[in-house]
């Protein structure tokens, strides 16, 4: 099945440089605002205590911010989930307390909201807990990147696809942490998670397009290097475009019907599907176009020479 009626000849890379200066704004822009703002991060990296509430009626959320804040609690967050009957909150940590007794506390508080409130689940992270995994995310994230390197430079025989798959995987999570950043939506685990996952499904495309990269210098080996990758993406283009747009269909539902807590997960998502698509297309190749790619990088084992007398 394709997605286009009639094979696509776009001259994408005729025109990378133009993708190159909107790629450059949009990174500094997530960049910039990364160091200005940072992250407004979960208690997974901060620490603190999250607590799923189910009352017997709707309440008010401002209703309950009040009576946990007259309570003693220091800024309580607080939001509907599922339903209005179901309050997440987020406190920052309590050093000085035990889980029981927070549990013991927070019944005691929402008890004056409304008689019959059950705290469900309760989850107390420490402030080193959370040190330690910021430091794994990070880890998680360098170890992808050099597996990555090292895979397509095998794969492929040249450093220069490489480096246009790392160029391209840094593209996608830097935009996904700039949204974050900017909209300062809650940064949690379950992003981290999306953002491995847009990394691996960036990657797939990209595969996918070096592969045919390899396929068509094999059979064009007197082309142009442009005019082979141009052939490439646009031969891959309904593959890739399907394939993202039946992604996005699920991630959008999550999105607006998965509630709350798989807000920020699908957001990321979503934002990753778009940016992964963007480079897989417009980045990765170009990259190793102007790093010099040419058959001979993806063949070394095959002299320009014997190259010759093929069409």
């Amino acid at each position: 099945m394709e997605f286009f009626s009639h094979q696509t000849s776009y001259p994408f890379m005729a025109t990378r440089k133009v993708w190159y200066a909107l790629s450059a704004l949009l990174m500094i822009v997530s960049l910039a605002s990364f160091f200005a703002r940072g992250l407004n991060l979960a208690i997974d990296f901060t620490g603190g205590v999250s607590a799923e509430v189910s009352f017997p009626r709707a309440v008010n959320v401002d209703d309950v911010r009040a009576r946990l804040a007259a309570a003693g609690f220091r800024e309580p967050q607080v939001q509907n989930f599922g339903s209005a009957r179901d309050i997440a909150i987020r406190l920052p940590p309590e050093p000085q307390q035990t889980a029981v007794e927070i549990h013991a506390h927070l019944d005691r508080a929402l008890g004056a909201v409304a008689a019959g409130a059950q705290v469900t689940q309760l989850d107390v992270v420490g402030p080193q807990v959370g040190s330690e995994l910021k430091v794994s995310a990070v880890e998680a994230l360098g170890f992808t990147l050099f597996g990555i390197f090292a895979y397509i430079a095998f794969r492929f025989h040249t450093w220069r696809l490489s480096l246009g798959a790392i160029f391209a995987v840094l593209h996608d999570p830097i935009l996904v942490v700039g949204f974050f950043s900017l909209t300062q939506m809650s940064f949690d685990l379950a992003v981290v998670a999306a953002i491995l996952a847009v990394i691996g499904y960036s990657l797939n495309d990209t595969v996918v397009v070096f592969d045919r990269i390899r396929e068509r210098f094999e059979t064009n080996r007197r082309s142009p290097p442009d005019v082979v990758l141009d052939q490439s993406i646009n031969q891959t283009l309904s593959r890739t475009i399907m394939t993202k747009v039946v992604t996005s269909i699920v991630v959008v539902a999550l999105l607006f019907l998965g509630g709350p807590v798989l807000k920020g997960f699908s957001a990321a998502l979503l934002i990753g599907i778009i940016a992964g698509t963007y480079s897989s297309i417009y980045i990765s190749s170009a990259i190793a176009l102007d790093f010099g790619l040419t058959a001979e990088h993806v063949f070394p084992t095959v002299k320009k020479a014997a190259f010759d007398h093929l069409p």
